[in-house]
């Protein structure tokens, strides 16, 4: 059965995104996609908050996507938690208004034996943290200090503890961490 990842880059002072929810993603580079975005298409299903997922569809609906690559991702299984998004029309989504996270976690392993990964979406990562439903961590710690935003890990749980996995650098000074529930 797949497991329940938390998938966000963040920067070193742990906020995910600035004030006005702008991202503050690392440059891409080869290395970026072979390591955090490659595996994230690997998953099973993306969970997204509306933020997020908008922040999807406009780069991967854009000329300056990979055309293969958006359809590959138009394809996959995506929920998007939401309690206002009326519509959702990219590609294989359902809007989910979060009423049964663990229901719908429940679900979703029954259609994949893969992982699924909550991409970014702060506050949807730590609902699904204080539900206790969350399996591991995938972090690319970006070399910035984002100084003010939306925090990752927001609290409102219990102390969760993490075994490690892995740390990989990158030549931008970005660092992947892994960890799974000890």
């Amino acid at each position: 059965m797949g497991k329940l990842i938390i998938s966000s880059f963040i920067g070193i002072d742990g906020y995910a995104a600035a004030p006005n929810d702008e991202l503050v993603p690392p440059p891409p580079t080869p290395d970026l996609f072979r390591y955090f975005i490659e595996p994230n298409h690997a998953c099973g299903a993306f969970i997204y908050g509306r933020v997020t997922y908008t922040f999807m569809v406009g780069y991967w609906t854009s000329p300056a996507a990979d055309a293969a690559m958006a359809k590959q991702l138009a394809a996959q299984r995506k929920v998007v938690y939401s309690r206002t998004l009326k519509a959702a029309d990219w590609g294989n989504v359902t809007i989910s208004r979060g009423d049964d996270l663990a229901g719908d976690i429940a679900a979703l392993k029954r259609e994949t034996e893969k992982d699924i990964a909550i991409l970014g979406s702060a506050q949807l990562a730590n609902a699904f943290l204080a539900a206790g439903l969350v399996d591991g961590l995938h972090l690319l710690v970006n070399p910035v200090m984002i100084g003010a935003g939306k925090l990752l890990f927001q609290g409102g749980y219990g102390r969760l503890k993490w075994k490690f996995v892995n740390a990989r650098p990158f030549d931008s000074g970005a660092v992947l961490l892994d960890y799974e529930r000890a």
